[in-house]
């Protein structure tokens, strides 16, 4: 069975996120690392698949993404809180605001019924003006997102969506939705909210066991920042990552649901954002160069520095997967030695990133690249 339908690695499927690796590829490197004790870094680390695998060795790790919504859900990965908190939180946040901003587009009278989308608001606005970020409000966050959209039940009772019919990986674009739900004559349903988060939070199992870092770790930013790395104060020596595929831009278009869960705008927000530059070859491995040269200066204290890379391209993008991860090594200036290449065992099977972005193509091209700081 693989490990992501296993009930004790729940917490690690909170909510779905487009650069899944499975959970087999972290523990499988850390387990190589166990016995040093590693700092383990994670700079493109989507929803924190990287930071669970650690956690589940009781070792210290860190996130980073440019990304909110990976970030609010790679934080989830290194909460830890009784089950209950969450809960307590959203009862408190549901019955106590009354809120200001409820959407009312087309998409949004008919993705969500009037009574859900008022609760959904109130969560939303509850959250926004929390003072504090605790464990609790993180589990809470990630939650909803997880349930913010989806497929709509057979029966009420065991709903795990807010929503009008929908996927669950990425948020609909509001036009179509509106002309699918009409041609099928589907209404949203009226969604017990506090019932749909219970059913999700008691899944988690082994939330309220201790976690080895805090969810400060996880760092919402661009990892080409030199500045942002002077946040982790302790060498990594283990970094496990897959960087965006080259050529795909619309995560954040891909995610605007979940994004205006968090403070973003009730329509979808076309501008890039920080992320690598796909403008060419050149300029996407000089910004992932930045990356691998803030990650050598980071660790510059550890003994050695072993970075784990799955790589991918779509194939539509007619590029030569392992010349551009050579060059992006070069760009950064830093004496790498390349330790192995493989082709990574998932890349023909579910067609990870290019299968969530709807894209009408063969399945992607990934390799595994082991190197370390000589």
């Amino acid at each position: 069975m693989a490990l992501a339908y296993k009930k004790e690695n729940a917490l690690n499927a909170i909510c779905p996120y487009f650069t899944m690796f499975p959970l087999e590829y972290p523990n499988r490197v850390l387990k190589k690392h166990l016995k040093e004790q590693p700092v383990v870094l994670d700079p493109f680390c989507g929803r924190g698949t990287t930071l669970f695998s650690a956690r589940k060795f009781g070792l210290s790790a860190w996130g980073i993404d440019s990304s909110p919504v990976a970030v609010a859900i790679a934080k989830a990965k290194l909460a830890s809180c009784d089950i209950e908190a969450p809960l307590k939180l959203a009862a408190e946040l549901i019955a106590d605001a009354e809120p200001a901003d409820l959407p009312d587009t087309p998409f949004f009278r008919a993705a969500y019924h009037r009574s859900t989308l008022r609760d959904i608001c109130a969560l939303r606005e509850g959250l926004l003006g929390l003072g504090n970020e605790t464990d609790a409000s993180s589990i809470l966050r990630a939650a909803a997102l997880g349930c913010l959209h989806g497929p709509l039940p057979k029966h009420l009772e065991s709903a795990g969506y807010f929503s009008n019919q929908m996927p669950r990986t990425y948020a609909s674009k509001p036009d179509y939705a509106v002309r699918f739900w009409k041609e099928r004559d589907l209404k949203a349903p009226k969604i017990d909210v506090l019932r749909v988060l219970r059913r999700k939070i008691e899944r988690l199992a082994g939330l309220d066991q201790a976690s080895p870092c805090p969810i400060s770790h996880v760092i919402h930013g661009d990892a080409q920042s030199e500045e942002l790395f002077q946040s982790i104060n302790k060498a990594p020596s283990v970094v496990i990552t897959s960087p965006p595929y080259y050529g795909m831009r619309t995560y954040v278009q891909d995610q605007w649901l979940r994004n205006w869960f968090l403070g973003g705008p009730s329509s979808i927000d076309y501008s890039a954002g920080p992320q690598l530059d796909h403008g060419g070859q050149q300029a996407f491995a000089a910004s992932l160069g930045k990356v691998w040269r803030n990650i050598a200066n980071t660790a510059s204290s550890s003994e050695s520095l072993h970075m784990y890379i799955r790589f991918g391209i779509i194939p539509s993008a007619l590029v030569d997967a392992k010349k551009l991860f050579r060059d992006s090594l070069e760009e950064s200036g830093i004496n790498w030695r390349l330790v192995s290449t493989r082709s990574a065992k998932s890349a023909d099977v579910g067609k990870r990133q290019a299968d969530q972005m709807k894209a009408e193509s063969a399945a992607a091209i990934e390799f595994d690249f082991h190197i370390e700081r000589a």
